[in-house]
């Protein structure tokens, strides 16, 4: 048994059946040779956009750590990084090459191998749009390589198997210049700071934004701005985020997301769609 809420922005939540950290590509593929399906697995990352259920998480939690968090500049305006990179590394090692259109990730709370599974994305940008290729461990412990194409990404949403780990990821931007790449990432930051709850713990988006319209503002218009269940409350700040005041449990904040995907359907007659992923046993 290993406890998740230390490892997730919520803070809360139970503890997965097992915790494994491959050491390498190499210890990943044979963990998951080994393991044969016998079990499910599931990747974290940075644990931003996850609200783990106070039953704890079936099977075998895989955490990709240092080893798989390098990032390397290619050829033509690539980066190369691992599936444990944090968005901001990223984004900053693009921006001292000289390599522009990565600059989103900077407001992408998260690591690579989530941003791969999710098509993150942020400020007009998604991962569609510069996702060359991904290695990918398959539940079975064959490595592949898949271009993006074969992610069939559409919003929030690629076609990865359920078990298959992202090792690493291939991104392509653009010339730029250093300057203007990392005025644009300050702008970022300094918008993220503005509008989000970030000094509270918190997690990603819950909702996805239906077509043509914002979720937080579905959210305000229903009166959902403060409201709380339990150690949980919608945010002052930014409707859209779910906030543990302390003492929330998993229950908590997911009970609140739904009586506020009920409250937004009465006033608007939109049904919310989560965003933020929901694992484990209720």
């Amino acid at each position: 048994m290993a406890p998740l809420a230390p490892l997730v922005w919520f803070k809360a939540g139970g503890v997965a059946d097992w915790l494994f950290e491959p050491a390498d590509i190499d210890d990943l593929k044979d963990f998951l040779q080994r393991l044969d399906g016998r079990l499910p697995v599931m990747a974290l990352g940075l644990g931003s956009n996850l609200i783990v259920r106070d039953g704890g998480v079936p099977g075998v939690v895989v955490r990709l750590g240092k080893p798989f968090a390098k990032v390397e500049v290619l050829d033509d305006c690539v980066l190369a990084c691992g599936a444990g990179a944090h968005g901001i590394l990223v984004a900053s090692t693009a921006r001292d090459a000289g390599i522009a259109g990565l600059e989103f990730l900077r407001g992408i709370p998260g690591t690579v191998g989530g941003f791969v599974r999710m098509n993150g994305g942020a400020y007009g940008r998604e991962v569609a749009d510069i996702l060359v290729d991904c290695d990918v461990v398959m539940p079975d412990g064959q490595l592949v390589t898949l271009p993006a194409r074969d992610l069939q990404y559409s919003y929030r949403h690629s076609d990865l198997p359920d078990g298959a780990v992202v090792a690493a990821a291939r991104f392509q931007g653009t010339s730029g210049d250093p300057k203007a790449i990392g005025a644009e990432m300050d702008r970022i930051a300094k918008a993220r700071e503005e509008s989000q709850p970030l000094r509270t713990k918190t997690g990603g988006s819950t909702f996805k934004n239906p077509p043509d319209k914002k979720a937080w503002q579905l959210v305000d218009e229903a009166g959902c701005r403060g409201m709380t269940l339990g150690g949980a409350q919608v945010s002052e700040k930014h409707t859209n985020f779910l906030i543990n005041t302390g003492s929330a449990t998993g229950a908590d904040i997911e009970a609140l997301g739904e009586a506020v995907r009920r409250k937004v359907y009465q006033n608007s007659g939109v049904g919310l769609e989560w965003e933020i992923q929901r694992v484990g046993r209720v």
